[in-house]
């Protein structure tokens, strides 16, 4: 028999008297993410916030001063009338006061919802109205942005510029206030409020090629599981100095302002300057040793580099994501400037780290070639994401490096529905659909081959349009690459390859399927290459390839 302790503890189901589940006796929790700023000023007060503002100058905050600051701003909320789960909009750079919105705005309980600049203004209306923002705090570059939308705004009520009191502008922007002036009165003993289970910290929208956008809304409890995943996924060191090229405004930076100051790291952060000279400067004062951004801002930066005779001497490691990994990156990285590339992978709905690619042992003892190989794939998945891969009819598939089909994700900061869906976006058993067209290995190394709606069928084959363009950005006169589907008579679909090279004029074409011939099969070379001065973009920098497909719709059908 049971003591009465030991049976205390023991829940039974009143239909079989089955013991269900012993009870654990630790402290419930119930997280703030203003304790991961408060931690940082108690144990790493005096570590270095380095921003680069609109002005050029370089500002230098530490952990101490930016909780402070944030105390100030969540009791001036407070005062203003801002309340628990309401939701205020950051239209902002990669500065310390951004870093400081993040921790006021979602500390006191409100969400912080942060604004991409590159919106298209429709976009950017929708998303406002629908999130029902209170307050915008606006970087002062942007205020004519909003000064052209505000009359369609439903629910703003201030506008807070980002700016010290002097540098205020002249602004039509409804009961408009500097930052400085409005946080000066603020509380610097305020004290954080104890949370509700689940409460929201943030949200973000998805950047979509179709339709509105939508909202994934993160939990303070999903941001500092994730933040804790993170620090143990990378090859993060307690005295590595951050350079933040992701912005802030995109899946909340990738998780780094949670995770920086929760290691206490240095942040070095390039407000609006992301072009090559200015990195480059940034890197060298600040001795970066780890960087995080996009492919298509370290080929800017290794041009400068190259163009300068320039060696990135004091970064150690670069983590790469949002876009996939080409081999003549990852080289010129490795061989010229000796800094080992981490390829990540994930996505808003993911917040956004999903896997990593970081070296193993084994790693040490392979060739360039066969170590490249594995470092191009998207990695294996952190603790705390499962991972599978699936057939049309949603039958899982070998892990064996072949079997491409639908990637799966679920997780602990993965979302189960998009902000106001009246309905989950997942499956029964959790999983939620990534759009994405993969392949797993007997290792655990995921690898993506397409986004399904990119993927090229033809004539029942499917060809990767990512590995094609990978493979064109191989070519020494090629800056740039994109490859489309284009509906074709007899073949169903066919791939156009565009290209905007180093000059930004067209070279022979042949000399294009030529340095593709022996790195692609055959039949995936395309039919057409189509020269042009740049890109179609999206607000997050990744390529509108729906805008190609568009205008190309008939070629192939013409001829």
């Amino acid at each position: 028999m049971l003591s009465n302790n030991v049976a205390s503890y023991i829940i039974y189901n009143k239909q079989d008297m089955g013991a269900i589940q012993m009870i654990g006796d630790m402290q419930k929790w119930t997280p703030n993410v203003a304790g991961i700023i408060e931690h940082a000023k108690e144990i790493h007060p005096q570590t270095e916030i380095i921003s680069r503002l609109v002005s050029g100058e370089i500002h230098r905050s530490n952990y101490e001063k930016v909780c402070i600051r944030s105390r100030k701003l969540a009791s001036a909320l407070e005062k203003d009338g801002i309340k628990k789960g309401d939701v205020v909009a950051t239209l902002a750079l990669n500065t310390y006061r951004h870093l400081e919105m993040y921790y006021g705005i979602s500390g006191m309980g409100a969400v912080t919802h942060t604004l991409n600049f590159r919106l298209h203004p429709e976009q950017a209306v929708y998303i406002i109205n629908h999130a029902e923002d209170k307050i915008i705090f606006v970087e002062l570059p942007f205020v004519p942005i909003l000064e052209g939308l505000q009359d369609k705004l439903n629910k703003i009520q201030k506008y807070i510029v980002l700016c010290e009191e002097h540098e205020m502008p002249e602004t039509s922007l409804k009961n408009a206030i500097s930052y400085e002036e409005y946080i000066k009165d603020g509380d610097e003993e305020y004290k954080w409020p104890i949370l509700d289970d689940d409460a929201a910290c943030a949200l973000c929208y998805t950047s979509g090629t179709t339709g509105n956008p939508k909202g994934v809304l993160y939990s303070h409890k999903s941001n500092v599981l994730h933040a804790q995943a993170a620090l143990t996924a990378m090859t993060i060191q307690p005295d590595d100095s951050i350079l933040m090229v992701v912005p802030l405004f995109h899946v909340l930076a990738w998780g780094i302002p949670y995770f920086g100051p929760m290691n206490g790291l240095k942040l070095v952060m390039p407000g609006m300057q992301m072009e090559g000279e200015p990195l480059y400067e940034l890197i060298d004062q600040e001795d970066v040793s780890l960087a995080f951004g996009v492919p298509t801002i370290w080929m800017g930066l290794l041009a400068y580099c190259r163009e300068n005779n320039k060696i990135l001497s004091s970064v150690k490691n670069t983590i790469i994501g949002g876009s996939a990994l080409s081999l003549a990156t990852l080289q010129e990285f490795d061989e010229v400037h000796d800094v080992n590339v981490i390829h990540a992978w994930g996505m808003t709905e993911m917040s956004p780290l999903g896997t990593t690619n970081v070296p193993t042992p084994e790693m040490q003892n392979m060739s360039k070639e066969e170590k490249y190989a594995i470092q191009l794939k998207q990695g294996r998945p952190i603790y705390g994401v499962e991972l599978k891969v699936v057939d049309d009819s949603g039958n899982e598939l070998a892990k064996d490096g072949k079997s491409q089909g639908h990637l799966m994700v679920r997780g602990p900061w993965i979302l189960q529905k998009y902000f106001k869906a009246d309905k989950d976006a997942v499956d029964a058993d959790g999983w939620f659909d990534t759009g994405d067209i993969s392949v797993l290995d007997e290792d655990g190394y995921m690898t993506i081959k397409d986004r399904a709606k990119d993927v090229i069928k033809s004539g029942g084959e499917w060809i990767s349009s990512i590995d094609l363009e990978n493979a064109a950005f191989g070519h020494p006169e090629v800056a740039e690459a994109c490859v489309v589907g284009i509906p074709h008579p007899k073949w169903d679909e066919r791939p156009m390859l565009f290209i905007v090279t180093n000059s930004g004029e067209p070279v022979e074409k042949k000399s294009i399927i030529d340095f593709l011939s022996d790195k692609v099969a055959k039949w995936w070379l395309p039919d057409e290459i189509v020269f042009l001065k740049e890109l179609p973009h999206g607000a997050t920098g990744k390529l509108q390839k729906f805008e190609l497909r568009e205008e190309y719709s008939n070629h192939y059908m013409e001829k």
